[in-house]
């Protein structure tokens, strides 16, 4: 990857899993360390509401909230009628995308849109897209760049935006700026 960006590449339906490890750059979160996070946020549930039945992954967005908090970091859901230019990107860590997903078994896509967690993050002035879905990671540009590039994701309906910040920008409301 462009120097020194640390990007993991999709296993099972741990996207949630490397999203998160994307945007923090660096392998902080474990298959085994989200199902612990499952089983807390759903102590006495046989079918664990917040991941797969097949045990493979496929976290949902509380797995994502908890594991942040755990390092003193929000996750802070992006309100699509707001403007992206009210965004103050040098207080935000990165971005976590939820999109759809057309789901496919070998060479047959199947007609079933599952969830898709990716990261965004920057590096050196550039932002990247670090889909682990992806090869490698793929630079989106600048600020503005990056705006079109969650413009254009918005844009397609179901997709979430999530900013990534620390607890303090969060409690102190410094990643919006005002009207």
């Amino acid at each position: 990857p462009p120097g020194g960006l640390y990007h993991e590449r999709q296993r099972l339906e741990l996207c949630a899993l490397h999203a998160l490890n994307n945007v923090l750059q660096r392998p902080c979160f474990t298959q085994e360390a989200a199902d612990e996070i499952c089983k807390r946020l759903a102590p006495d549930a046989r079918l664990n509401p917040h991941r797969s039945l097949l045990g493979t992954g496929n976290y949902d967005v509380n797995v994502i909230m908890a594991a942040l908090q755990s390092l003193e970091l929000a996750a802070i859901w992006w309100d699509k009628r707001r403007s992206l230019e009210r965004l103050v990107l040098g207080q935000i860590l990165g971005f976590i995308l939820n999109v759809p997903s057309h789901v496919s078994l070998g060479f047959v896509a199947l007609p079933l849109r599952r969830k898709h967690w990716l990261a965004v993050r920057q590096l050196h002035g550039t932002y990247y897209n670090l889909d682990s879905k992806l090869r490698a990671p793929v630079a989106i540009g600048g600020e503005a760049e990056l705006r079109a590039f969650l413009r254009d994701f918005l844009s397609q309906g179901l997709c979430e935006v999530f900013l990534v910040v620390p607890r303090a920008v969060e409690e102190a409301g410094a990643w919006l700026s005002p009207e």
